[in-house]
């Protein structure tokens, strides 16, 4: 099997980025009342080394100088977290959240971490803190949901999406997330017709098209999957990963070898 570095890898690895990455698009910000937009990975994508080693030791410093500040908390471990430092962005955000137990913000970066980290139960537990039932955040129930997908929970995660999309509808990174839910389910026409709807809306990312094009790969239309890969993909990488998904499918018990590799958070948010 390739690497989780490989192009190879990348299409059946998408749908478990879609998952966890909370958006669609790369890192959403996960805090009530933020605003989602790409972090971590992608933000840093394009910096050199040295410019990545500045960031770091800028927002480091920061939060050194006061660690009470849970905003400086919450900027170095995206950071820290962009640079798959998990252990070390999931011990900043822990300090930061005992020293700030009702930042609502910095309770969703925490859980955001902790599930990155694999550290799913305590994720949700912290998750659970970082809204109220009587003022819930979409974002935070996504990750919720997201968590529970990991988990195997999917019937409970669909429901936590469901929650998400009456309050923000149409959502892509929702639909996105609900969408490879259903497909872990075996709902295959399901999953299709959701990622369509979210790769149809207007903030629809890379991630939404890529997580289509895995779900119509596992439906047996490998061209088509393909061309849509191909959107922002090179033409080579496409075809690899789709070539690698029909690999996959042709194994035997393929279902539970794509369950295990939708099993852990993906590095890149």
């Amino acid at each position: 099997m390739p690497s989780r570095t490989s192009p190879t890898y990348r299409l059946a690895s998408a749908a478990l980025a879609g998952i966890l990455t909370l958006s669609a698009g790369g890192c959403s910000n996960i805090g009530p009342r933020e605003t989602t937009g790409t972090m971590g990975a992608e933000n840093t994508a394009s910096l050199s080394p040295d410019q990545t080693r500045r960031s770091l030791e800028t927002l480091g410093a920061r939060y050194r100088q006061n660690p009470n500040d849970a905003d400086a908390a919450i900027a170095y471990a995206r950071e820290l977290r962009a640079n798959d430092q998990r252990a070390q962005a999931v011990a900043v955000l822990e300090q930061a959240s005992i020293r700030n137990p009702q930042n609502m913000a910095l309770l969703g970066a925490y859980g955001r971490a902790l599930a990155d980290a694999g550290q799913y139960q305590q994720a949700l537990t912290t998750l659970e803190r970082a809204h109220t039932p009587d003022d819930p955040d979409w974002r935070i129930l996504n990750v919720q949901g997201a968590v529970l997908d990991q988990i195997g929970r999917h019937v409970e995660a669909q429901r936590y999406y469901a929650s998400a999309l009456k309050i923000m509808p149409n959502e892509a990174s929702v639909l996105s997330n609900l969408g490879l839910s259903y497909m872990l389910t075996k709902d295959l026409k399901n999953a299709e017709a959701t990622l369509r709807r979210a790769a149809a809306q207007p903030n629809a990312g890379p991630r939404v098209r890529q997580n289509l094009a895995l779900v119509v790969g596992v439906l047996g239309r490998f061209d088509e999957a393909e061309k849509i890969a191909s959107a922002d993909l090179p033409e080579s990488e496409a075809a690899a990963n789709v070539a690698y998904l029909r690999q996959m499918l042709a194994q035997k018990g393929h279902w539970k070898k794509m369950g295990r590799a939708f099993a852990t958070p993906d590095a890149g948010s």
